[in-house]
């Protein structure tokens, strides 16, 4: 049976069965394999004083930098310390996160990565670790 056959075999038990050994979870990806590479970059770690400028001018040295948005706190007004950089061009995305990855800005090291689609209520199966005696007996 190939792989496929039968992850959609247990992932259809999983729906029936509450006892069995998946969990469900929201779905994050489409493919789950590799990391998907693209033109938005997810920036954490700001500092409250960086404004949109200062972001701009800081990834626009790697290429044609289209949007910059930070995240504000909506009773405060105060930065929430990540934002994203949107580039022309998906190189020019992956050049700046391996340049500015753990650089500091304005006094506070960035944690840069890919942003993700967001997907909101899609199932995913995730299987349990199980322990070495029911992994045993049930091949038995």
């Amino acid at each position: 049976m190939n792989y496929l056959k039968m992850f959609a075999r247990r992932t259809s038990a999983a729906f029936y069965n509450p006892t069995s050994n998946f969990r469900l979870y929201r779905l994050l990806s489409s493919s789950v394999s590799a990391p998907s590479y693209n033109n938005k970059l997810f920036v954490a770690g700001l500092s409250w004083s960086v404004d949109e400028r200062s972001l701009m001018d800081a990834f626009s040295n790697f290429g044609e930098v289209t949007e910059v948005r930070i995240m504000y706190d909506k009773d405060t007004g105060r930065s929430r310390g990540f934002g994203f950089v949107y580039f022309a061009k998906d190189d020019y995305a992956i050049t700046a996160k391996d340049a500015m990855d753990g650089k500091e800005l304005l006094g506070r090291p960035m944690r840069i990565s890919f942003a993700l689609d967001k997907v909101r209520g899609a199932p995913i199966v995730v299987p349990r670790i199980r322990d070495t005696e029911a992994a045993t007996r049930d091949k038995n």
